[in-house]
């Protein structure tokens, strides 16, 4: 061990179950402090022993590699607390608040906003950068402000939405900001007066009339569930690619060809088809390929078997997305993001 490096950081440690596809990977050292100021010392810490920094939320947006050198950090910033102001209340939440938990203590106290947001996997600290989104609402909708921490100084600062330059699963997170800031805060913006977003698949038959912020989330959990295998049981990372935007151009040759295929017109241009539809009409749904396959239930969902590492996982990801691409013409993207070694 470093001689600098505090006796919080644990030595040659396993995270294959610190991600959710549950891939081998062991981290030189580990940290997960727990205040902000055990932070930036966990950070002056590694700068002064010349470690490398990974920033490792819940793990469950993530493809690790089998060694992660430098030191591996995973803010355990676990407060959270609401202002109130008026019908609007702004909920104050650390990092390391597991997002479904928060999503449904909310909910059940009649807080909309993160509702259908529920059973999303991970720590709160990752949902910005994927500006997660499900049935309709994306993190963005509720957002008011990110605080982060510079990993090169222990500055910190807060950042408006605006700033963090939202777009579909995409921030400022994922491009300047890249392993430049710990994400330590986020600031939501929720409302006590019913504003259900209901308008996806059949969420509205099922949760009902007039639902609480609770009954919605229920619904939703219901029917992720249905949908996506738990990852304690199989692992995997939820939806695997992302729904591709395509020229309306493209779009039209293949509604011609494939006059049911899911399309979404996109207010910004383009327009946004289904993945898991794309991937499905290739016959690939339950497809096994070595220690990785498609999920029998859920085509955009790619499961570990067990006994894979992360270069199987892209060989497996790489015959998917081939296939869609030589039947639709369409390129697949991964939602997950690759940690370099």
């Amino acid at each position: 061990m470093p001689p600098s490096a505090p006796a919080t950081w644990q030595p040659d440690c396993e995270l294959a179950r610190a991600n959710t596809l549950g891939l081998p990977c062991r981290a030189a050292f580990f940290a997960a402090p727990s205040t902000l100021s055990a932070l930036r010392d966990c950070l002056g810490a590694a700068r002064r022993a010349g470690q490398r920094i990974t920033l490792l939320g819940g793990g469950s947006n993530v493809l690790l590699p089998p060694r992660l050198g430098g030191v591996v950090v995973r803010p355990a910033l676990r407060q959270w607390w609401l202002e109130r102001d008026g019908d609007r209340v702004r909920a104050h939440v650390g990092a390391g608040v597991n997002w479904h938990g928060l999503v449904m203590t909310l909910a059940a106290r009649g807080l909309w906003g993160l509702e259908n947001l529920a059973l999303i996997p991970g720590d709160c600290g990752a949902a910005p950068v994927q500006n997660i989104g499900a049935y309709g609402v994306e993190l963005a909708d509720a957002l008011h402000a990110v605080e982060v921490m510079y990993l090169a100084s222990g500055r910190t600062r807060r950042l408006s939405p605006g700033e963090c330059r939202f777009g579909y699963r995409d921030s400022v997170f994922k491009h300047e900001l890249a392993g430049e800031v710990a994400i330590t805060r986020l600031v939501l913006e929720l409302g006590r007066t019913p504003r259900p977003v209901l308008g996806y698949g059949d969420l509205a038959a099922r949760a009902g009339a007039d639902p609480t912020a609770l009954e919605v989330a229920q619904t939703v959990s219901a029917i992720r569930r249905e949908k996506l295998p738990d990852p304690r049981r199989l692992p995997n990372a939820g939806s695997f690619f992302k729904n591709p935007v395509v020229e309306h151009s493209v779009a039209k040759r293949l509604l011609e060809q494939h006059p049911d295929m899911p399309h979404f017109p996109q207010a910004g241009g383009g327009c946004k088809l289904a993945a898991g539809w794309l991937v499905d009409r290739c016959g690939l749904k339950g497809q096994r390929f070595g220690a990785f396959g498609v999920h029998e239930r859920q085509a955009l969902v790619l499961v570990h078997f067990g006994g894979g590492d992360r270069a199987g996982l892209k060989r497996a990801a790489g015959q998917v997305a081939g296939a869609v691409k030589e039947r639709f013409g369409v390129a697949l993207e991964v939602e997950p993001r690759t940690i370099p070694a």
